[in-house]
């Protein structure tokens, strides 16, 4: 585990889950096309994903979560969807997934 992501777990552990918010992202199980959101509560969003209940990816269903990363505000979790909804964020995306993708 990279020191990054031991001193984020240490953060995370200290806060409630309602004040870690996430960037993710799901795969549509139908066309296998990307959805990319943000969220403080990620179990609850998928489940309302995969119940029809959100427009972007109520024709796209069953979805599955594919990737996440934990944003200590909302400024950085928004930030974060912006760049991974861009060229170099799916690049990113698609590299850090490679064996998922191809496996």
């Amino acid at each position: 585990m990279s020191f990054r992501a031991v001193l984020l777990y240490c953060l995370i552990r200290t806060l409630r889950p309602s004040e870690v918010l996430g960037t993710y992202i799901l795969q549509s199980k139908k066309d296998k096309l990307f959805y990319t959101g943000y969220t403080n509560d990620l179990k609850e969003r998928i489940e309302l994903h995969n119940n029809g209940k959100i427009a972007s990816t109520k024709n796209r269903l069953p979805v599955t979560l594919v990737y996440y990363e934990a944003c200590l505000n909302q400024q950085d979790a928004t930030h974060r969807e912006k760049y991974l909804k861009t060229a170099w964020g799916k690049r990113y995306v698609k590299s850090r997934l490679k064996n998922y993708l191809t496996g």
